[in-house]
């Protein structure tokens, strides 16, 4: 075996994306080298991180540095192994976390199956998937929750999926976007609101009666989203903060968080959850797609080259409301 040369995006600076070269290594005694089929973009964090909306001295300004490498969800194929790896052999399709590229180096346990009866090109929607998961453990749901969704981006798609898998019901999808709302029932929503949540109330309080949701979950990353949820959540419910702001200082609590005795509860990716290891939530999410519960139909709106990277962005910036699942299809690549 030898190194072979491989493309990846990069990100010089802010909104520049590029497409540039670079050597990948023969694999190491426990390490797989992946030949990449595509990648899917997360919308949300990558263009925080493209276009620089953040607060200096956030965490994310920290970690936003040039070069910077995007991406964190891949499906491709083993194409080498190391001499001690014994879970893999070449052929094997698989998932990982991993930047935009054509070839991925990666130790044996990063690196996870899924079934073959699940295309390749949804298979990367498990990495948002366990983003949501997250979000969903936090919540806590029991059997006929009542939840509203704020957001029907990438992670709001995930996250009323996994609502929906533990038996939440009604359960209402927020998204002023027409688009979202619709996938949104694709993925298993009772109802669907297209209109700004600041005017949502009325019409949940309507499909539930006159009640309020027991759970809110705010996917949307937006500061000022975050009071809305906090009205909306009747008095003693959940509201679970998944989006992750890069405005941090302007996501303003209110009075409803004491008036109404709520509880407001964070989940991030890197949240450690007992009893639900990485391999754990991957297994469960593709065990889900499999059995049918947890659909991934309608999600991928878009198939660029990696040579389209500048033109991906550019659309992931000018045209979300028409854009959903974006990917990156590198089996062209040699």
């Amino acid at each position: 075996m030898a190194s072979i040369r491989a493309k990846r995006l990069v990100f010089t600076g802010k909104r520049q994306v590029y497409l540039e070269g670079f050597e990948v290594p023969e694999p190491g005694v426990n390490e797989v080298r992946i030949q990449a089929h595509c990648s899917l973009m997360s919308t949300g964090t990558e263009n925080i991180a493209f276009n620089r909306n953040f607060d200096p001295g956030t965490h994310w300004d920290k970690w936003v540095r040039y070069p910077f490498y995007p991406g964190y969800a891949m499906a491709g194929v083993i194409e080498s192994i190391g001499s001690a790896v014994t879970t893999f052999k070449p052929g094997d399709q698989v998932v990982c976390r991993a930047k935009h590229a054509s070839y991925q180096l990666d130790a044996e346990s990063r690196v996870f199956p899924f079934p073959s009866e699940i295309p390749m090109d949804r298979a990367p929607w498990f990495a948002l998937a366990k983003i949501a998961l997250h979000g969903a453990l936090a919540a806590d749901y029991s059997l006929g929750d009542s939840v509203v969704v704020i957001g029907a981006g990438p992670i709001g798609q995930m996250s009323l999926r996994w609502a929906r898998a533990a038996g939440a019901t009604p359960l209402i999808v927020v998204d002023p976007i027409t688009q979202r709302a619709s996938i949104a029932h694709f993925g298993g929503a009772s109802h669907c609101l297209s209109l700004p949540v600041e005017k949502a109330k009325s019409f949940i309080r309507k499909i539930l009666d006159g009640d309020d949701p027991g759970i809110v979950v705010d996917t949307t990353g937006h500061s000022a989203i975050f009071p809305h949820a906090l009205d909306l959540v009747q008095p003693g419910g959940r509201v679970v903060i998944l989006g992750d702001t890069g405005s941090p200082k302007s996501q303003r609590l209110t009075s409803d968080a004491i008036i109404k005795g709520l509880s407001i509860v964070g989940a991030h990716d890197g949240n450690q959850v007992p009893g639900w290891d990485t391999q754990r939530m991957i297994r469960v999410f593709f065990q889900l797609v499999k059995e049918g519960c947890f659909s991934l139909d309608h999600l991928n709106t878009h198939h660029f080259l990696p040579e389209a990277c500048e033109d991906a962005y550019g659309l992931a910036n000018r045209d979300r409301e028409n854009t959903m699942g974006i990917l990156f299809d590198w089996r062209e690549d040699g």
